[in-house]
């Protein structure tokens, strides 16, 4: 049963998928259910796709650039932890790097994956203003 369930997407958490469930993954998660497979990491993996999307960047820029367009600040842990996840599943790539900073760029499989998980995110956000509209005005 367990087994089965992550087969089926029921599961979708990487750490459960690759315990109980190894044999199910015949072929990498195809891009647009790239960040779907991150589970909770895929709000720090989002930031960074959407950065990268702008150009190659290294950690530093990375950290600098996500502030100011999100205000949100990820501590070096939290970044360099989804990096190498990134990178694992072939949503980014580290380039030859002249000193010690190493520049990341996003790929061909992490544009779809970052368009298809905004795509989703657009719509679940469209649908719940849309909602609060009908049900909620403003006092």
């Amino acid at each position: 049963m367990a087994a089965a369930a992550a087969g089926s997407g029921l599961y979708r958490h990487p750490v459960y998928d690759a315990a109980v469930a190894p044999h199910r993954r015949s072929e990498p998660e195809p891009p647009e259910e790239a960040l779907d497979a991150l589970g909770r990491y895929a709000g720090p993996a989002t930031l960074i796709l959407a950065s990268l999307a702008g150009g190659a960047k290294h950690g530093y820029a990375l950290t600098k650039d996500i502030e100011a367009f999100a205000a949100v600040r990820l501590a070096p842990g939290t970044l360099y932890e989804a990096l190498s996840r990134l990178v694992t599943q072939g949503l980014i790539e580290p380039l030859e790097s002249q000193d010690r900073r190493r520049p990341y760029r996003l790929t061909a499989a992490g544009a779809t994956a970052l368009r298809a998980h905004l795509d989703a995110q657009r719509r679940i956000a469209s649908l719940g203003l849309r909602r609060l509209d009908k049900t909620w005005s403003p006092a």
